[in-house]
């Protein structure tokens, strides 16, 4: 049998202002948001962004540009995979409903400005330091944390990776 065509990729990487146009307040529905690097996509991204997605209507992801990423100090070379190549994996989701990059170290100015009803961290984080939790909870939205997928993590797969060099 078969549906619908799957949307592209491409067609879900959104500039900031269309997404915020686009699934900002007033809106129908509810829109859950996360963010992170998304450097090597991997079962524990797949899961946790599934998860995300099932508590709302619509998910969506702010990735870090390359120079944002830069600044979290995650390792020389990181990201390895450059940010359009890790929104086209993030967008190529079917749980992800829209993508777009942000260059600051957080992505407190995008949450101000598309003010979610669900944000969503990995259960590495604690309530009171996610970023953005202050204006989402002032406008009538909640914070929820994953349980990440233990030993699935971008510096778990980097790490079995150089293991196999010789």
């Amino acid at each position: 049998m078969h549906g619908p065509h799957p949307r592209s990729p491409s067609s879900k990487f959104l500039d900031r202002s269309v997404l915020v146009e686009r699934y900002g307040r007033p809106r129908v529905g509810t829109v859950v948001f996360t963010n992170g690097v998304f450097d090597i996509l991997h079962r524990g991204h797949a899961t946790y962004l599934s998860r995300a997605r099932s508590l709302g209507d619509a998910l969506v992801v702010a990735v870090n540009s390359d120079a944002s990423a830069r600044t979290l100090g995650k390792g020389p070379g990181r990201p390895l995979n450059d940010e359009l190549d890790r929104v086209l994996l993030v967008a190529a989701l079917e749980c992800v409903d829209a993508v777009c990059l942000f260059d600051e170290p957080t992505p407190a100015e995008l949450i101000d400005e598309l003010l979610p009803d669900v944000l969503v961290k990995g259960g590495d984080y604690a309530p009171e330091n996610v970023v953005g939790r202050e204006s989402v909870v002032a406008a009538g939205g909640r914070v929820e944390l994953i349980e990440f997928v233990d030993g699935y993590s971008t510096t778990d797969v980097i790490g079995r990776i150089r293991s196999l060099e010789p």
